[in-house]
């Protein structure tokens, strides 16, 4: 080859490699991803990805297309197989932790954590490890876990789902606009820290659900957050109390990073922030079932009628109930109140009124069993019964019949004193005599 054909030759080896020249083509098996399809694609799918991150101009990465197309066209149907150019797209790449060409990474069980390819680079090498990822989300799914298809922080280890991911865009709107009690992680997609967390994270989030929220941000993507919270290090956990929250409302944690120090130390967050239980007027099934149907206990008390006890006399009651559900809002009890009479049935199933009103039951709606207090509806007295309930202690019964009766549905209270009926006047002029006699 003469001089100034070398030359020629040379010169578009470097155009093509500096103008971004894909190694692979649309009529191949390799997808195409991209800024604006990767997270769509890949993230945020259910399906298993074999992504390899490449430069045009790297002798290894042309080395590979032949055995990378061949695995992409064997695994077809059955994992995905993609490609990145990392001088196209050059913030997916840092996202990732790319140093090196051909970087190859397995997008499986966790989306969050793709497991990094380090075996040889031939089709049916690469097809095996991605097969055994497949088996591993398999696994986990038969093994009680979630989908893993939600992405960000939300698809990693058993219970991915549950785990909701946070952005630039949505973080105020979930965490700091609501009364929720929330831990946030801000993490980075190569961090070992990171992926060593992800399954206890995801299995906190699980057994705190319906408690404590747990969140995860991107702080590689969503940069805005990290900056606003001074995230310097990988990963790092703020804490967000219930209730009214802005910026400088988030709190270090502090804690251990297994799942079951994630929790513990949530848990004596969530109880310090947990409010006093309301106590509720029973009147219709609905108001049952949104107080005590997944409640551990249901604390029924039945109070006296209002002609027999003024609304100052009710008060009173509600009022020391109101101390006790406080008292004993960690074990998140339900708490209803009826007036005598008004639940004639419920009442009968529980033997509540034998002695009386007021009177108080404590229903297990789960195991269709009940407690009675048979001391002095008072503070003491009451305090005392419900104290023995919480240690296990207590006499029980079932309740009749196996199942609560139907509800009425009344009018609440209005909150006022009781009125007799008004008796009606009897105008006399137009009776005859004979009548006023018999009158």
């Amino acid at each position: 080859m003469g001089t100034s054909s070398f030359w020629v030759a040379s010169t578009l080896l470097v155009c093509l490699a500096s103008s971004g020249w894909a190694l692979y083509s649309s009529s191949d098996d390799v997808v195409e991803l991209t800024a604006s399809n990767f997270d769509r694609n890949v993230i945020k799918s259910d399906e298993v990805w074999v992504v390899e991150f490449y430069a045009p101009f790297c002798g290894h990465c042309r080395n590979l297309v032949p055995e990378y197309k061949k695995a992409a066209t064997a695994l077809k149907g059955v994992i995905k197989v993609g490609g990145v150019n990392c001088e196209e797209e050059q913030s997916i790449c840092s996202q990732y932790g790319v140093r090196g060409y051909p970087t190859i990474k397995i997008f499986g069980a966790s989306k969050r954590s793709p497991v990094d390819y380090n075996g040889q680079r031939t089709a049916k090498d690469i097809a095996e490890s991605a097969l055994a990822e497949a088996k591993k989300k398999i696994k986990n799914v038969l093994g009680g876990g979630g989908s893993s298809s939600s992405g960000g922080g939300s698809d990693s280890g058993s219970s991915g789902k549950d785990v909701i991911e946070l952005t630039d865009s949505n973080f105020d709107k979930l965490v700091l606009n609501s009364d929720d009690i929330w831990l946030v992680e801000f993490f980075a997609p190569w961090c070992g820290h990171c992926k060593n967390l992800a399954p206890h994270w995801d299995k906190a989030a699980s057994e705190l659900k319906g408690k404590v929220k747990l969140g995860a941000l991107d702080a590689t993507v969503h940069t805005l957050k990290a900056q606003q919270f001074g995230v310097q290090g990988y990963p790092t956990i703020k804490f967000f109390a219930g209730g009214p929250k802005d910026r400088d409302s988030a709190q270090d944690y502090d804690g251990g990073r297994t799942s079951s120090d994630i929790v513990n130390w949530a848990l004596e967050k969530y109880t310090e922030n947990i409010p006093a239980p309301e106590i509720v007027q029973l009147t219709s099934e609905e108001v049952f079932s949104k107080n005590c149907k997944d409640k551990p206990l249901c604390v029924l008390s039945v109070l006296p009628h209002i002609l027999d006890c003024d609304a100052a006399c009710r008060n009173k009651y509600i009022n020391m109930l109101n101390k006790m559900g406080e008292k004993y809002k960690k074990k998140q009890w339900g708490w209803l109140w009826s007036e005598g009479g008004a639940q004639l049935a419920i009442e009968n199933n529980l033997d509540i009124g034998g002695f009386g009103y007021p009177a108080m039951a404590v229903v297990n709606t789960k195991k269709m069993k009940y407690s009675l207090l048979r001391g002095s509806f008072s503070e003491d007295g009451v305090n005392e019964f419900l104290r023995d309930l919480s240690y296990g202690r207590g006499n029980t019964a079932p309740v009749k019949g196996a199942e609560i009766p139907k509800i009425n549905t009344i009018e609440p209270w209005d909150g006022k004193d009781g009125q007799l009926p008004e008796e009606e006047d009897i105008d006399l002029s137009d009776v005859d005599l004979d009548d006023k006699d018999e009158l």
